[in-house]
């Protein structure tokens, strides 16, 4: 095994710190990867370029607005397609405490298990828009299914038909199958678009309506000192 640490010069790409959310531009002073390789049947000949060559790269993100260190480790070449969160454990976002408690819950809890159980993470994905509906449309029924035709009129036609796809997606782990030989398998990179969906409605439900609602109370505020300096 061999191993080469670099540091990345490339300052096209951008994160988002897992810690705080903030934007982190990829450049000598944020990003650092620790490359780790075999060459499997040849494992004296230093070559990371090989096809049999298994890659894992330590990519290590520094975020200076919080001033933490986060590590995901990203496969290559035989490893292709393995990306796993070390520190945090987790890529799910960090909401505001304003967010409900629940929710936030369920939504941490389903990207931490996002590889290791998908359907698992999709069931959680289901229960959490469950809870985001009934908290902030105050739409309350039985069955998920019937929330949500209530709620077709009073979202967007693609986001009503995404979050129909969540609780169809979302049943497999949810209920046993009719067929109980019959598997339906959800795939890690399924599952976390119904958590993206899930952080997509987060951010146009609670977030947008905070902003608003600061926004507004900014201006009245404004407006009544003014009235207060005449």
């Amino acid at each position: 095994m061999d191993i080469d640490l670099y540091i990345s010069d490339d300052l096209s790409k951008n994160h988002l710190c897992p810690f705080c959310n903030s934007s982190i531009p990829q450049i000598q002073d944020t990003f650092r990867i620790l490359r780790c390789f075999f060459n499997v049947g040849r494992p004296h000949h230093v070559d990371d370029t090989a096809l049999n060559t298994s890659i894992i790269n330590l990519n290590m993100l520094y975020c200076p607005t919080c001033q933490k260190v986060s590590f995901v480790a990203v496969g290559e070449n035989t490893l292709k397609g393995l990306h796993i969160p070390l520190y945090p454990s987790s890529l799910a976002k960090q909401f505001p405490e304003y967010i409900p408690k629940a929710i936030r819950e369920d939504y941490e809890e389903a990207y931490s298990i996002l590889n290791l159980s998908p359907k698992a993470s999709a069931t959680l994905a289901r229960r959490c828009l469950q809870g985001m509906i009934r908290d902030f449309w105050g739409i309350c029924k039985p069955r998920l299914i019937d929330e949500i035709n209530e709620l077709q009129s009073k979202v967007t036609p693609s986001q009503w038909k995404a979050i129909d796809s969540v609780r169809s997606i979302g049943n497999i782990g949810a209920h046993m199958e009719k067929q109980v030989d019959l598997i339906i398998d959800v795939e890690p990179s399924e599952a976390e678009k119904l958590l993206k969906l899930i952080e997509l409605l987060i951010d146009k439900w609670y977030i947008s309506r905070y902003d608003e609602e600061q926004l507004l109370l900014n201006i009245q505020d404004i407006a009544n000192n003014k009235k207060s300096q005449k």
